[in-house]
């Protein structure tokens, strides 16, 4: 029988600190027996002659698996490792056990060794999801165009209140041609125009790029990979191609969540508990998991409780047209129930946000149901378990 060892990596951008156990099964119980500990340079060449000297130790029929926390070093790490054919797991640390003693001593040694002893307990740990290749690209290639969108209305704030303080107030719609063209002709003098002039400068570079982005986003979600799940996507309200686009390159495989619950708690969309005898609170939602995601939804539902129950704009039935009768009918079953439960939740005096928030959840829950396919009538579990 092979030998086991797990390899605890705690990987900061100055050093790495690996600690390596082997895994012994006895008597029902899973024993861990250090090997070998070492601390070395940040590169990937480093813990391949680790890994080379354990099988020395060891024998080369051993089962070896490194691991880290999922942190700075994103995948790439990861994927270094795995070209060597060494085999590498990321560790989500919400779910990590907790060491044993009360107090926490937190030192590079015994993070590693916390790691190890996660990767060999049954219950130990989760694994993140690893994203291909091709779909990480995209991801960062999206958030780079959320950076540019959060940087252009940080400009915008700033031009308005640079005109508030020089005395000007525009009070029509803002960031329309006609504002714009006032900003310009503004009688401003000397150094107070030139800082006007050097805040449009930005303004229309950083307005250029989201449109080139923009388009850029559009050619992603041609491809054949993402084209057909980003068109049905779009049939919601409130979900276009950048939402859409982002949600499946984030999530990855849908079917990975066994059903809506799961996926809603993954976006961190399900209230918290903390109940203790008779007493059982109501609290907030835990906003663990993919916060990225989770914004994009309560955005998106941002725009779903604005409209009528049942109405479907010109750009909506634009979106919908060449999906197919079940895909439609579903879709439009969830923008009918969303806009429905909003308003009751309003009419009973919920807080907006609060309303909001359960409206993203069931929305998750409609968008697992999409990408899973369980769309039919006898299937339509996953949005009364959200």
């Amino acid at each position: 029988m092979s030998r086991l060892i797990h390899i605890g990596m705690d990987v900061h951008t100055t050093n790495y600190t690996l600690y390596a156990a082997e895994t012994i099964f006895c008597d029902y119980q899973v024993m861990s027996h250090p090997i070998l500990f070492e601390t070395v340079k940040p590169d990937v060449k480093y813990i391949v002659s680790f890994v080379e000297r354990i099988k020395k130790m060891m024998g080369d029929d051993c089962i070896i698996c490194c691991g880290y926390e999922a942190g700075c070093l994103g995948y790439s790490l990861y994927r270094k490792l795995t070209k060597y054919g060494i085999k590498c797991v990321i560790l989500a640390p919400s779910t990590m056990l907790e060491p044993k003693s009360g107090k926490r001593i937190k030192t590079d040694a015994r993070d590693a060794k916390l790691i190890a002893d996660c990767m060999a307990s049954p219950n130990g740990c989760s694994y993140v999801y690893i994203p291909t290749q091709n779909d990480d690209d995209i991801k960062c290639y999206l958030r780079m165009r959320d950076d540019h969108k959060i940087a252009l209305k940080k400009i915008k704030q700033q031009i308005n209140a640079f005109c508030l303080v020089q005395g000007y107030h525009y009070e029509k719609t803002k960031w329309t041609e006609k504002h714009l063209r006032w900003l310009r002709t503004l009688e401003l003098k000397g150094i107070v125009r030139e800082i006007l002039n050097e805040y449009l400068i930005t303004y229309n570079d950083l307005d250029s790029k989201l449109e080139r982005f923009e388009e850029r986003i559009e050619e992603f979600a041609a491809r054949n990979e993402y084209a057909e799940s980003v068109k049905n996507m779009c049939c919601f309200l409130g979900i276009k191609t950048h939402t859409a686009l982002s949600l499946l390159v984030e999530i990855g495989d849908f079917n990975r969540f066994k059903n809506a619950q799961t996926f809603s708690a993954f976006l961190g969309l399900v209230p918290d508990k903390d109940a203790s005898g008779n007493h059982d609170p109501r609290m907030p939602i835990t906003k663990a998991g993919n916060k990225h995601c989770r914004t994009l939804l309560t955005e998106s539902c941002n725009g779903i409780r604005r409209g009528a129950v049942g109405y479907k704009s010109k750009e909506l039935r634009a979106r919908q047209k060449g999906r197919s009768p079940e895909v439609i009918a579903y879709a439009d079953k969830c923008n009918e129930r969303l806009r429905r439960k909003y308003q009751k939740m309003i009419h009973r005096g919920k807080n907006s946000n609060v309303a909001t928030t359960a409206i993203a959840r069931e929305l998750a829950c409609f968008i697992w149901g999409m990408m899973t396919g369980n769309i039919g009538s006898s299937k339509m579990s996953p949005v009364s378990q959200g």
